[in-house]
């Protein structure tokens, strides 16, 4: 007996529907893996294997790692108006006053309100149990370089002179230099620039205790 042609198809098609159902449901079963560990992703790979015995991870003989050693840390610290700036590293205490609040202009003679700024200072200075300072006079790049060289001198040995009213100088020792237009720590093409070079730094060495 001959099957009709439409119902051949009939079931023909009916096999397709059947096959496509069944691969739009079937999910292959997921791959075993083996466990690396909580916290670790299944796929990591395991460190490379050194070789304890590498001459080239050996040290020569007689030599020795260096010393280890705490990193310098700056902090530094500035008045709003930029008058005054600490800074601060492990090793010493750098405070920076402009010559404006020290002194009257092309003036190497404290002013009133410089007394209370060196006071500062020299409360730090016991505190650090400091033995040495360093006060160092700059000037701006303005009027001659010889110029600039006397009043920056002029000026730090008026600031050295207060200090050592206010600390004695019996265990104290100083350092004094006038370095005029030398090492600015602004631009000396504007005035902003050339008030920040105009200072006196008085530096110490930090407390190791």
């Amino acid at each position: 007996m001959t099957t009709p042609r439409n119902s051949r198809h009939g079931a023909l098609l009916a096999a397709a529907v059947l096959a496509a159902a069944f691969l739009a449901v079937y999910v292959p079963p997921p791959v075993a893996q083996a466990d690396s560990g909580p916290g670790v992703p299944a796929d990591s790979k395991p460190p490379v294997k050194l070789d304890a015995n590498d001459p080239d991870l050996k040290m020569r003989a007689g030599a020795k790692l260096a010393p280890g050693r705490v990193l310098d840390i700056k902090s530094v610290v500035e008045t709003d108006n930029g008058d005054e700036r600490r800074e601060d590293t492990n090793v010493d205490v750098t405070f920076a006053l402009q010559a404006e609040v020290l002194f009257a202009k092309d003036s190497a003679r404290l002013s009133g309100e410089a007394n209370t700024r060196i006071r500062t200072i020299a409360d730090e200075v016991k505190k650090q149990n400091a033995t040495t300072l360093r006060v160092f006079g700059f000037t701006d790049n303005l009027g001659s370089a010889a110029h600039g060289l006397v009043l920056s001198k002029q000026r730090a040995d008026a600031v050295q002179r207060r200090l050592a009213e206010y600390l004695g100088s019996s265990s104290l020792s100083y350092q004094i230099r006038g370095y005029g237009e030398a090492y600015p720590i602004a631009d000396n093409s504007t005035e902003d620039g050339r008030k920040k070079n105009r200072r006196v730094e008085v530096s110490f060495p930090r407390s190791k205790s």
